[in-house]
């Protein structure tokens, strides 16, 4: 830490003199703009990639305001993909893309994919509605404001651009702010490759800065990680940004490669359009250990493993963990699980995870061949742990590749447990859509009739269009499951599925 802090001066002045090299792709429009304005004029701010970082070299990229400023053209970061062979078990990494600007929109992107043979391109999510106009090898779309997308070409899965958009930065903290830890745009290493922050401070990665460490914040309060910049941690086993038995803090903006965001006991954490691309061993990108009070915003997530992982014991970390909520998130998981709750625990001191809110999330793949682990979103108690009181609404998942939508077991996983789970009690499913055709049965398990899964409630269910209900048109001895080749055992206690009407009609009486 000592390192650092006395190379910050330096960095300081650096950062600061590139960072106004780097704003001189702000365009005439946006430096001309009437703040007072009702409708600010379009601006774009794109930030080169600094010498000794990888690109790739599959798409050219550019941008610029709509309809008619000036094309800027970007340089693609070279995040991994992550592919396992479901035969060897091995795991392959492939090569992939991302781009990242800010702006204030409308902004037209102009994509040429250079190994040619292009035949279609597809805008992700699905939702955000974007066709793109084909041209050849060249793709047009418009983003009115900041989103971000994944770009895929012929059905490719691995090498896709990933477009990651913000607006336009109005507070940036000042470079001799003896608060802040300032990394102007550049390449950027610390001892150690570890950067211990100490409360009260801020640490700000300034577009076009690449900060190669773990950011550790062990025992602290208020401390903030954020900016435009990207932080590429030296392994993927550990967080990008690790937040340990610390209160109030937060994660905004920043770009994480290699491995995500981690919360160990952590308190009133808030995490703000937390970007976390992964590709090696235990890639998770948003993981949390007994940790309460919890906001993730905007988050996107391109992972080698689970997308978020919300547990409580393990380790040296112990307590309940509850009041989490993920709200507006993309998520991409090429191994595991989109969202994976439960499985550690604490058999001798049992624990809780309870008050999860889900809401707003497009889940675009999701790809495990081992039965035990899939699920787009997975509840899977075990260790003694109990899930409890959990919403998911207005969630929307793309055909994947291999797995199931949903998966709800309580269990004993002898590979990660020491006892069974307690149960999971209390879940209500709101407006859940699925359109696809690879999805494996999902799955509700409880264990025995005093370990069960209770309370499950589904409301506006949609599989490929159908709403599923069970009232919905069927023999009268098939269960509501069977229309969709769900499967829930003896031991799932008060599963109903309601069209919205009678929601409504049953919360009105």
């Amino acid at each position: 830490m000592s390192s650092s802090l006395s190379r910050r001066t330096a960095l300081q002045a650096a950062g600061a003199t590139a960072l106004a090299v780097g704003l001189t792709n702000l365009t005439a429009a946006s430096a001309r703009a009437d703040e007072s304005a009702d409708t600010p004029a379009p601006q774009l701010v794109t930030y080169p990639i600094p010498s000794g970082v990888a690109t790739q070299a599959s798409f050219k990229v550019r941008v610029r305001t709509a309809p008619d400023g000036e094309w800027q053209t970007l340089s693609c970061y070279a995040p991994g993909t992550k592919e396992i062979n479901p035969t060897t078990g091995s795991g392959k990494v492939w090569g992939s893309s991302m781009v990242y600007f800010d702006f204030c929109g409308p902004v037209e992107l102009e994509i040429t994919y250079l190994k040619g043979g292009t035949t279609k391109a597809r805008v992700r999510p699905d939702a955000l509605g974007i066709t793109p106009e084909l041209l050849g090898d060249t793709l047009r779309f418009t983003l009115d404001e900041p989103k971000d997308v994944v770009v895929q070409i012929n059905d490719e899965i691995f090498d896709c651009l990933h477009v990651i958009t913000n607006r336009i930065e109005k507070h940036a903290p000042a470079a001799d702010d003896p608060d802040v830890l300032y990394y102007g745009p550049g390449l950027h290493t610390v001892t150690g490759n570890v950067l211990t922050v100490p409360g009260g401070k801020t640490v700000y990665l300034a577009g076009g800065a690449v900060l190669k460490a773990e950011i550790d914040v062990k025992g602290v309060e208020q401390v903030t990680v954020k900016g435009r910049g990207l932080l590429l941690a030296p392994t993927s086993t550990v967080g990008g940004v690790h937040i340990e038995r610390s209160r109030n803090c937060r994660v905004e903006d920043i770009i994480l490669f290699g491995a995500g965001v981690f919360l160990g006991e952590a308190e009133h954490v808030r995490v703000k359009k937390g970007r976390v691309f992964t590709w090696g061993a235990w890639g998770d990108g948003f993981t949390m250990y007994c940790s309460k009070n919890v906001t993730f915003d905007g988050c996107f997530g391109r992972t080698s493993d689970d997308g978020f992982s919300i547990y409580t014991h393990r380790n040296d970390f112990y307590g309940d963990t509850r009041n989490i909520t993920i709200k507006n998130c993309t998520l991409w998981a090429d191994v595991a699980h989109a969202i994976q709750v439960g499985t550690h625990g604490n058999s001798d001191a049992p624990e809780m995870i309870e008050n999860l809110v889900i809401r707003n999330v497009d889940i675009l793949d999701h790809r495990e061949p081992q039965m035990n682990y899939q699920g787009c979103i997975s509840l899977n108690a075990g260790d003694s742990n109990l899930i409890k009181n959990v919403r998911v609404e207005d969630v929307r998942i793309e055909d994947f590749r291999w797995g199931q939508v949903l998966n709800m077991r309580v269990m004993y996983n002898t590979k990660y447990n020491t006892s069974v789970g307690r149960g999971i009690e209390d879940v209500y499913i709101k407006n859940l859509t699925y359109t696809g055709t690879h999805a494996n049965p999902s799955l509700f398990l409880g264990y025995d009739a005093d370990h069960a899964v209770k309370n499950v409630t589904f409301e506006n269910l949609v599989v490929n269009g159908v709403v599923i209900a069970d009232t919905m048109r069927k023999p009268t001895w098939y269960y509501t499951t069977d229309t969709v080749q769900w499967y829930a055992n003896e031991h799932v206690v008060n599963m109903k599925f309601l069209t919205t009407a009678q929601a409504e009609a049953a919360a009105a009486s």
